[in-house]
């Protein structure tokens, strides 16, 4: 079995589904006592989020590509980066160190493909749904067409994950309203939609709604555990 290098806390309460995903995989696959091989470096997230919201990328770069190097000096042979939003920085991450990075985008891709989708809703942070780095990874590497929320919505959802999820605030309207959103992009055209941020499984799945939800966090940690018992 290899070893599953992580950088977690962006925030911990997602990552602390990435741990519990990961070992259950393995558990799944192996049986018995069998646990994961796991090398977490977990950051502190208020100084990852002030950078983010102050566009602040290459500092957050530097701070990441450092903890990459040090989950890799701990012996880890593949990195998570446990969050959908600091993709951005994956390539600069990924030139600090020799060991792959799995890409969270193109674990849920792969497994959007095999299902047959071809367009599909993406929720996030604004970062995610607004910005470049994650949706046309998805359009030019796997032809999916991407569809976003409207501005109102894209705030509403951010505005959530950072004041509630990332907090540990389950709130019932919070859901409620998430699944309105769920439901437009749907209308709009959408086969399925990406939770793609690793906090909004904590508020809605797919009991909630008929439309099909992609949960990356659960999907990213199946991914890790197929190439860590390959």
């Amino acid at each position: 079995m290899k070893t599953i290098g992580m950088l977690g806390g962006m925030s911990w309460e997602s990552t602390l589904s990435y741990y519990k995903a990961v070992n259950e995989g393995i558990k799944a696959e192996l049986g018995g006592l069998h646990s994961a091989k796991i090398c977490l470096y977990s950051v502190d997230f208020a100084e990852i989020e002030t950078l983010q919201h102050k566009g602040q990328w290459d500092e957050t770069a530097m701070i990441l590509s450092q903890a990459a190097q040090s989950v890799e000096a701990g012996g880890a042979d593949c990195l998570l980066i446990c969050t959908n939003t600091m993709h951005k920085v994956a390539p600069q991450i990924e030139a600090k160190i020799n060991i792959p990075i799995l890409h969270i985008a193109d674990a849920t891709a792969e497994q959007l493909v095999a299902d047959g989708i071809t367009k599909v809703g993406l929720l996030g942070t604004r970062f995610t749904m607004e910005q470049d780095f994650y949706k046309s990874r998805l359009i030019d590497k796997f032809d999916i067409e991407v569809l976003v929320p409207n501005d109102e919505d894209r705030s509403l959802i951010h505005k959530v994950i950072y004041d509630e999820l990332c907090q540990g605030e389950i709130n019932t309207q919070s859901r409620e309203r998430y699944i309105e959103v769920v439901e437009r992009l749907s209308s709009q055209g959408a086969q399925a939609v990406i939770l793609g941020c690793t906090e909004i499984a904590l508020l809605i799945n797919q009991h909630h709604t008929n439309v099909p939800l992609y949960d990356t966090t659960k999907i990213h940690a199946e991914y890790a555990v197929k190439w860590a018992i390959s």
